[in-house]
């Protein structure tokens, strides 16, 4: 397993900078937030996709890909019923599977909550047919770049749109890709209720990503949750792929996140 950290609790750095304090306190990559480079990917031209790469390899970490993808720029929707809005949704995932491959990232993780809820007059069945095609457009460009889209599954108070992992392995089986895989997180799994050794376990052929937070939101270790038992799991299943930390509370500072969470993983690993 890597050691990953995400970006967008580092508020106002630099990405050069937030690559330097994660390769002095060990971490082996970072994941992106989008919105952090840009209010639009398509406005990061080649120039600045060249240098970030340089410099993550200069500095000698990874890029483990991106997420919150659909944060901006506003009013994209993957199963939105009006068809003008799910293409340009479509397209724009597209553009962000090209900034993944362009920057040497590996996953790009679909959670986006509020992008993805079904809207009325639709039925989940038809909201689903409409998210499936759009990952299926996305997976297939995924396959020719080389990097992995993942479905998220997220808690019932941030979505009513796949919040078990059984529902996004649902999706994975029926896009039917090697490239569309699914993530689990450590916060939206506890708040579900739901055993994420036993998660771990049932879902295994399809995890390809993994956060690590705790039942609170918070770094992992901070909350309820029994991290050992996960931590087992990960390794039983043979995981190799990114323990990324995101946090949804920025307190007291990033550096302090930073240092505490690797801290708390390293002793587990």
């Amino acid at each position: 397993m890597k050691l990953a950290i995400c970006n967008e609790m580092f508020e106002n750095w630099k990405i050069e900078d937030v690559f330097t304090y994660a390769v002095e306190l060990g971490y082996d990559a970072v994941e992106i937030a989008p919105f952090t480079l840009a209010d639009s990917v398509l406005d990061i031209s080649e120039a600045e996709r060249t240098q970030i790469r340089k410099v993550a390899q200069d500095t000698k970490i990874e890029i483990a890909g991106l997420h919150w993808l659909l944060v901006s720029p506003p009013g994209l929707y993957i199963n939105h019923p009006e068809e003008e809005i799910r293409n340009e949704t479509r397209d724009y995932l597209l553009a962000l599977v090209n900034l993944c491959a362009d920057l040497d990232g590996k996953i790009l993780v679909f959670g986006s909550p509020q992008q993805r809820n079904v809207m009325e007059p639709l039925s989940f069945e038809q909201a689903w047919d409409y998210a499936q095609d759009t990952f299926t457009a996305g997976a297939e460009l995924a396959g020719e770049r080389g990097v992995v889209l993942c479905m998220e599954p997220l808690s019932s108070d941030q979505t009513d749109f796949i919040t078990h992992p059984d529902k996004a392995v649902e999706m994975v089986e029926a896009v039917d890709h090697p490239n569309f895989q699914m993530i689990l997180d450590v916060c939206s799994t506890a708040k579900e209720g739901l055993d994420m050794p036993t998660q771990i376990r049932n879902c295994a052929k399809h995890v390809a990503h993994f956060h690590s937070n705790d039942d609170n939101g918070y770094l992992p270790g901070s909350g309820n949750v029994d991290y050992p038992p996960i931590i087992d799991a990960l390794k039983e299943i043979d995981y190799s792929g990114y323990l990324s930390t995101e946090v949804f509370d920025f307190k007291p500072d990033p550096k302090t996140i930073a240092s505490k969470s690797i801290d708390f993983l390293n002793s587990l690993l």
